[in-house]
């Protein structure tokens, strides 16, 4: 054994293994994978169903079933989201206000967008033209936050459309007539636009953007090298090294099965959504 050919005793030749850092807890990382295989599953039963029209849809209805099957499939994709969707809100509540965990409604680790996050916007633009330097980003960056916001507001106002419409006798009964016309319209339009927003937007804020191509495992595995955390978030890493809490975050590496598993996953997702978005827009424009 080396004392001095390398840190903490570690004999000469041999490399250190990076350090891995925990970023979202399995429970979140499972959630997130419910989501992700959920919506992609109402878009893949929804679209065909707003564009019934279409010879592409015409022809998966035909070859699943026809559309009764396709809206049976939608509806259970439905309830599993909501279900997740809820889970997400209770567990929200538990921390923020059973707990009273600081930092949930407000503070750097909250996704309620702060005066920071529009300082940081700017920023962000000004180091785009070569204005200035790039920001430092906390444990959340205001894209990151806009696109929990445009989610979670789609989700709230496509899932009441969709309920009103799925139980219209039931909401029949104190709401009237024109109000479940227009959760029809509202339900189909809002769909469309979570549509077009996560396969374009979000994927590109999430994946496709530089320093993440072709593909961020973050969010598939919970996990980041102490590389990423500190160039991502510099300034999330240096507020816990300063408050002696970084150490804390250390965990153990995924496995290279799961890392295989998860990016698989990840990229098949990410075709899909880029093939939905594609047949959506041919969809569309094609009358």
């Amino acid at each position: 054994m080396s004392s001095g050919g390398g840190k903490s005793g570690v004999m000469a030749g041999q490399t250190v293994a990076p350090k891995v850092y925990r970023r979202f807890t399995p429970m979140q990382t499972l959630l997130h994978a419910t989501v992700v295989t959920t919506f992609l599953g109402l878009a893949l039963t929804g679209l065909p169903l707003r564009f019934s029209t279409s010879p592409l849809a015409k022809g998966f209805a035909t070859t699943v079933g026809g559309f009764a099957a396709i809206l049976f499939f939608h509806k259970m994709c439905a309830v599993i989201l909501t279900l997740a969707f809820l889970a997400h809100v209770g567990q929200i509540f538990y921390r923020g206000v059973i707990r009273r965990e600081k930092g949930i409604f407000w503070g750097p680790t909250s996704m309620v967008p702060q005066w920071k996050d529009l300082k940081d916007l700017f920023a962000n633009f000004r180091w785009f033209m070569g204005l200035g330097s790039k920001p430092r980003f906390e444990r959340y960056a205001y894209w990151e936050k806009f696109d929990y916001w445009a989610v979670f507001w789609g989700m709230v106002v496509i899932g009441i459309s969709g309920y009103a419409m799925w139980f219209a006798p039931f909401f029949a009964r104190f709401l009237p007539g024109w109000a479940l016309n227009a959760a029809l319209i509202i339900h189909g339009d809002e769909a469309l636009l979570a549509v077009l927003f996560i396969f374009a937007i979000h994927f590109f804020n999430t994946h496709l953007r530089p320093g993440s191509f072709p593909m961020d495992m973050v969010v598939l595995t919970g996990r980041e090298t102490e590389v990423e955390f500190e160039e991502k978030r510099a300034m999330e890493y240096s507020r816990l090294a300063g408050e002696g809490k970084l150490e804390s975050r250390v965990d153990l590496p995924p496995s290279s099965s799961f890392v295989t598993v998860a990016r698989i996953a990840g990229f098949v997702a990410v075709a899909i959504g880029l093939t939905l978005l594609a047949l959506t827009l041919m969809a569309y424009f094609s009358g």
